[in-house]
């Protein structure tokens, strides 16, 4: 399975990359970086799902961003040379294309065309923290589970994925108690089913429909910019 953002490159920008990558595979709550840290190699996920964290003063942290194979990790924090503002965890298990900072940073100063395709990819994922926090702070926590199931849907290679509750109640800066509670109502309706340790995404229109308008802004600001689509545009 590919990267998108490197297979919609141009033949010429993709070998200034290529001969440089190398496959990593990453696992459900490993950290690719961590806040504060200088940031040495850029992840270009071909699977699984990788999390943006904000770190708040009392040692919890929120979820401010979901990469996917449409992405990648590793350079959306600043310039190339500046340290990590948040910390990057997978989400849902995966494997990754890496390259050394240093030769994707001269890569884009050989190429006008793939700054031009990390400033569109960097300027969905802003949207993408902008409406989160938004979406964090005034809507329902019903609204807010089904927006966020369906980002991981979008990014995730199944109906089914490896989550517990406690995933999910850090995910979102809520309590688990919550989560459970929220999450049987929305299993209830039939739109998800859940098991130790992993959700299904049975009726994604309905998930979709009990989601509030921030998903379906997220999608648009991608389609607008024309970065490539996560897996769920399949769904």
């Amino acid at each position: 399975m590919d990267n998108l953002w490197i297979a919609a490159l141009d033949p010429a920008d993709r070998l200034r990359l290529e001969p440089h990558l190398h496959e990593r595979p990453f696992a459900q709550g490993q950290m690719l970086y961590d806040a504060g840290e200088a940031v040495e190699e850029v992840w270009f996920p071909m699977s699984g799902v990788v999390s943006l964290m904000t770190l708040l003063d009392d040692n919890r942290m929120v979820e401010t961003a979901a990469i996917g194979r449409e992405g990648l990790v590793g350079v959306t924090c600043g310039p190339l040379n500046a340290r990590a503002a948040s910390r990057a965890i997978a989400q849902v298990d995966g494997v990754s294309a890496c390259c050394p900072a240093a030769v994707f940073a001269d890569a884009l100063g050989r190429s006008e065309s793939m700054r031009t395709a990390l400033a569109k990819f960097t300027e969905s994922l802003f949207a993408q923290v902008q409406q989160a926090a938004a979406c964090n702070a005034q809507h329902r926590l019903d609204e807010r589970l089904a927006r966020w199931l369906l980002t991981i849907h979008d990014r995730a290679d199944a109906d089914r994925f490896a989550l517990t509750q406690l995933d999910i109640a850090g995910m979102l800066g809520v309590r688990r108690a919550t989560v459970s509670e929220v999450g049987s109502a929305l299993e209830e309706k039939g739109l998800i089913r859940r098991g130790r340790g992993w959700v299904e995404v049975l009726d994604r229109k309905a998930l979709e429909k009990a989601s509030c308008g921030c998903y379906a802004q997220m999608r648009g600001v991608m389609q607008d910019l024309g970065v490539p689509r996560p897996n769920g545009s399949t769904h």
